[in-house]
């Protein structure tokens, strides 16, 4: 087949924070790389989701690319937390600083990549008719990038009135002014956007199957005298998140819950609350290992709740009990609690009362029926695993990956797929991706996929392919570590739960970022080891 690319060059699959930085390293090395993005603009996951309140839940000054100094000082974060609307800003900013936009096809949806084993080279089809060869091809497609859409619930195509997903939310933005709303989900997009929905909307229904723990917030203007505190030492500041836990540093104590009297552990808890944010779980060491020890702090979010929600019944159906705190995505909400409080908002708990069709005036659940103009589905992604099983990609004999991964996801390093040569995985299934600040693990991955292509090239190496003891081996390290923790215990999307029929694994690897990257520097400086050069 004819090909666009000169024969080193490089496919790359999205065009979010990991396509752009990839695509940018690429072209350092002297390759003429092509990225396909789906969307009609680059920023990935802060291109889709513009649902109201869509915020990070990683403080500004953390998340934000490093690999230039004068990108990182140059550019003002104005909140503690940014915004969706902030976030895409930056990443266009970053598109055409660095001119990254005449090499990216946007509106390009890649349906197939198959491996050509004589030529050693990757072919890359889209919807849109491209057919390319390429020696590498690069998934930089996001680990929530998948939406369950159309939403699997019965009846949706007899509703009158209008509908949408958090994942997919229109551009032009919603008003719902005057209108009976209904959202589905309490997950991390419900939680931002709930609040806002309720100030706008004539009645808000809010069903419920899983109550989340969410911590507050306290977003705010971002301090000026903090921001130049932190880029006036960002090499130490970014070199401790890379070698932190999970990818910023959180102030954590060394020592068991129960290592300390229950009024210190407590004043403990209470100092987390008021800081806000993702560091709760840190307080202490066994927090995700002892459920004794969790239960304490489980117990804590639940008086918190008791204690801000005026009505016990709906208190208590907000309240966690079905799974362990920290081994669900915990949330960081602004008045999410409080919103419980106002007179148009009404929970309906789908455990006692499930959904059993979307009528033409609302929704049904085995109880009542509820009239409704909108409805609101925050139900989440096929999240690690759902961008890549949405592709064709077919390697050595033709195997398609999604029939090896059929029972779970199987990686080395969440990198690399025995069988699929020259295939790179960034922040796949395997690696602390989702568990971490996302583009601390992003740059590491193209860092380290750029550093191996360059030792490929200097070496005169066609391919690179993990090998398959070196996947069983990194397969069952990954079990077992997530294993000795909680995290199985919830049926959370990190486990594939939330998905019908998905085999239920846990995904991501739990060791730490910081200890990720020394064993990804140690296979590297061991000459690739576990890889067939």
């Amino acid at each position: 087949m004819p090909s666009t690319l000169r024969e080193d060059d490089a496919v790359v699959v999205g065009a979010g924070f990991a396509g752009l930085y990839m695509l940018h390293r690429l072209r350092w090395l002297g390759l003429a790389a092509q990225v396909f993005e789906a969307g009609d603009g680059v920023g990935g996951t802060w291109y889709w989701n513009r649902y109201p309140g869509a915020r990070c839940d990683v403080e500004s000054m953390d998340y934000s690319y490093s690999f230039s100094d004068d990108l990182q000082q140059e550019w003002r974060w104005t909140e503690r937390y940014s915004s969706q609307p902030e976030i895409l800003s930056y990443i266009n900013h970053v598109a055409d600083r660095f001119d990254l936009r005449r090499d990216i096809k946007l509106s390009t949806r890649v349906t197939e990549a198959v491996f050509d084993e004589a030529a050693a080279r990757w072919t890359i089809r889209t919807d849109r008719g491209d057919a390319l060869s390429a020696r590498f091809c690069i998934m930089a497609t996001g680990c929530l990038s998948a939406p369950q859409f159309p939403p699997p619930f019965p009846g949706i195509e007899n509703f009158a009135g209008k509908w949408y997903h958090t994942g997919r939310w229109p551009h032009e933005g919603v008003d719902f002014t005057g209108q009976r709303v209904g959202v589905i989900g309490t997950g991390s997009s419900a939680i931002q956007s709930i609040p806002l929905i309720a100030r706008q909307a004539d009645h808000l229904f809010v069903f419920q199957r899983t109550p989340n723990f969410s911590i507050p917030a306290h977003n705010a203007p971002l301090n000026p005298a903090y921001e130049q505190q932190v880029k006036s030492r960002y090499p130490e500041f970014r070199q401790k998140a890379r070698q932190s836990r999970i990818g910023f540093v959180v102030p954590g104590n060394d020592c068991s819950a129960f290592a300390v009297s229950a009024e210190v552990r407590d004043q403990e808890y209470e100092k987390r609350w008021q800081r806000g944010g993702l560091g709760f779980p840190a307080a202490f060491t066994d927090l995700i290992t002892d459920e004794r020890a969790n239960e304490t702090a489980a117990e804590f979010f639940r008086d918190k709740i008791r204690a801000i929600v005026r009505d016990p019944k709906v208190a208590e159906m907000l309240a966690p009990r079905s799974y362990p705190i920290g081994t669900k995505r915990m949330c960081a909400d602004t008045s999410y609690y409080e919103t419980f409080n106002r007179a148009n908002v009404t929970l309906i708990d789908l455990r006692r009362n499930p959904i059993e069709t979307l009528t033409p005036r609302g929704l049904r659940t085995s109880d009542a029926e509820y009239a409704l103009d909108s409805v609101v589905f925050a139900i989440g992604f096929d999240a690690m695993t759902g961008a890549l099983s949405n592709i064709d990609i077919r390697g050595r004999g033709g195997e398609a990956l999604r029939r090896k991964w059929a029972d779970g996801p199987r990686t080395y390093l969440g990198i690399a797929v025995p069988g699929f040569p020259n295939l790179f995985t960034i922040t796949g299934p395997g690696s602390p991706s989702v568990l971490s600040n996302m583009i601390v693990s992003i740059e590491q991955h193209v860092d380290w996929i750029a550093d191996c292509i360059a030792h490929l090239r200097e070496h005169g190496n066609r391919t690179i392919e993990a090998t398959g003891e070196a996947e069983e081996a990194w397969v069952a390290h990954v079990s077992e570590i997530g294993n000795a923790t909680l995290y199985p215990r919830a049926n959370s999307w990190y486990m594939g739960a939330n998905i019908p029929g998905k085999p239920r694994i846990f995904m991501p690897y739990i060791g730490g970022v910081g200890v990720y990257r020394q064993k990804c520097d140690e296979v590297a400086a061991n000459g690739y080891q576990g890889f067939k050069l």
